[in-house]
């Protein structure tokens, strides 16, 4: 009887074990079935925008293709995903054409009049350097990071996102410019000026005071004081109200204090970033698919537009936080990314070849109050969601 048990037993750890591999196999296939979608439809745009001197794709609208030069927030993010997909498959053609596009946001390493910078070089000669290690690629980045600290007010304790708008922001800071901080951490340890690090943490630890609610929801932009260098506004400028949680304005919070505790291994920011999980993953108006909509308290909810960009990069987070965390949550976390990615490379969010200005992703939110880009492709949708499928692959 104890032999027949046992062996039943066994019979049943064998069929889970399989039943998990069957599983992990079909993740495999979505990831390599999405990659080879994204590989053609991008070689379709950057063919298109080739012989276009110094300009990006940015979005598709009404048929038309939008697009910008290097001065534009998202240069950086077409040359970072062709840095992905030439990860991925080492095709000599997308290389070219990542060289090509990332040769042409160079000139950004002297931006000094806003705080995207790390946007536009850290996903741009980052990756690439990551990935080819490059030299010449180490003097953009560092040239670029000190260009970014001329942003920061030590009064103030922050780096300053925006100049405009005087009459109503004396000191503007948005939670998108957590982003731009790992050029700065990149940059100290490269660099082994402290001053980097130093302008980073400050950043990072101020905003983390300021900018969170004690539901751990974020505000877009928090104004300071320049003389007491305390907050005199906050506001959720892109959102459905100041009092909102804008979707990607959360996502952006959860990747920064993601990778800012991959990078220092402070646990504050370890905790910051489950507390912000756990708000967006249980949050009422999550959809079961976990694809957001473009705020998570817009009153036209469920008849108004998703945000496919917050979720690719709430997915790309999630990996990478579930490496810092205990095995249930790390679970939790992954079942999570699991629905994001099959849906996002369901037909339903992925384009067909040639079609959706040849962006990979559909159904993203730009900026809704403004009716701009709504449900819309987005180019740093494609740039997180190939990340995103990037750090899945290597964890499977």
């Amino acid at each position: 009887m104890n032999k027949k048990k046992t062996h039943i037993s066994l019979l049943f750890l064998i069929a889970l074990i399989t039943a998990g591999q069957v599983k992990a196999q079909s993740l495999k296939s979505v990831i390599n079935k999405a990659f080879e979608n994204a590989e053609q439809q991008s070689l379709l745009m950057a063919k298109k925008y080739e012989n276009q001197q110094g300009r990006f794709p940015r979005s598709f609208e009404g048929g038309k293709d939008t697009s910008s030069d290097s001065r534009w927030w998202c240069s950086g993010f077409f040359p970072g995903s062709l840095w992905y997909l030439y990860e991925n498959n080492k095709n000599e053609e997308v290389l070219k054409y990542a060289k090509l596009y990332t040769d042409r946001v160079e000139r950004e390493k002297y931006t000094t009049d806003n705080h995207d910078v790390g946007f536009m070089l850290y996903c741009s000669f980052g990756n690439g350097l990551r990935i080819t290690g490059e030299e010449r690629y180490k003097e953009v980045l560092l040239t670029g990071a000190k260009s970014l600290a001329t942003r920061y007010d030590a009064n103030v304790g922050l780096i300053r996102s925006w100049d405009h708008n005087t009459a109503v922001w004396q000191y503007p800071v948005i939670i998108d410019n957590l982003m731009n901080l790992e050029l700065m951490l990149w940059a100290a340890n490269y660099s082994k000026d402290e001053s980097f690090k130093k302008i980073a943490i400050s950043h990072a630890d101020k905003s983390l005071v300021h900018h969170f609610r004690p539901d751990y929801s974020s505000y877009h932009v928090v104004s300071y004081d320049k003389k007491t260098g305390v907050p005199h506004k906050k506001q959720t400028h892109q959102g459905a109200a100041d009092d909102s949680a804008w979707s990607r304005g959360q996502s952006w919070g959860l990747y920064g204090y993601t990778y800012l505790y991959r990078e220092t291994k402070d646990k504050r920011y370890l905790e910051q970033a489950k507390h912000i999980a756990n708000f967006l993953i249980n949050h009422p108006q999550m959809p079961k698919d976990f694809i957001p909509y473009w705020d998570y308290n817009a009153p036209q909810i469920p008849n108004t537009t998703r945000d496919a960009s917050a979720a690719t990069v709430m997915a790309s987070a999630l990996i990478e936080l579930s490496d810092f965390v205990d095995a249930k949550l790390k679970k939790k976390y992954m079942q999570v990314v699991d629905k994001q990615i099959r849906t996002l490379a369901s037909d339903e969010y992925t384009a067909k070849l040639g079609e959706n200005g040849d962006f990979i992703l559909k159904h993203s939110t730009g900026a809704f109050p403004f009716k701009s880009e709504i449900d819309a492709p987005l180019t740093y949708a494609d740039y997180y969601y190939l990340e995103a499928l990037t750090r899945l692959k290597k964890r499977l």
